[in-house]
């Protein structure tokens, strides 16, 4: 006997965990972070509308190459609320992050390459240090860490 899925039925918090593979505090924390939403039943528990398994895919995937939690919501906000996103939304946000992804690893790139340079001491007050002081630029702003808590 075939089962058949009603499609229009609502998920529980639980459902949306084990289908998305994602515990359920993740779900609670992207709710309170304005990722997903959710709605109440008439006995006042959480239930979701199958579209959220997408956005927690596109969530998830994002969340993976490092985009900030920030730009995933401000990305999502951007789509028709209550619509699963689709092939073209994707292709947007993953043009408008692969951007991002490229700046990134060139700067990663160029500072795996200056590693080589630094002697690893950690002291601010090189003349040269090609990662932190490239051509003494800071000498002019005095002596010490002038780059305490700047990463």
């Amino acid at each position: 006997m075939t089962r058949r899925i009603d499609i229009t039925r609502a998920l529980t918090v639980g459902e949306v965990a084990r289908r998305s593979g994602v515990a359920i505090s993740t779900l609670h924390f992207y709710e309170a972070k304005g990722l997903i939403s959710g709605e109440r039943s008439a006995g006042n528990q959480r239930r979701y509308r199958r579209e959220v398994l997408r956005r927690i895919a596109v969530i998830r995937v994002a969340q993976r190459a490092g985009i900030p939690l920030a730009e995933i919501r401000a990305a999502l906000d951007a789509l028709p609320e209550g619509r699963t996103p689709t092939a073209q939304d994707w292709s947007r946000l993953s043009t408008t992050w692969r951007e991002m992804l490229d700046a990134r690893i060139h700067d990663l790139t160029r500072l795996r390459d200056q590693l080589e340079g630094c002697i690893g001491c950690g002291c601010l007050s090189l003349q040269d240090c090609p990662l932190r002081n490239p051509g003494d630029r800071l000498g002019e702003a005095g002596s010490g860490a002038v780059l305490f808590g700047d990463a």
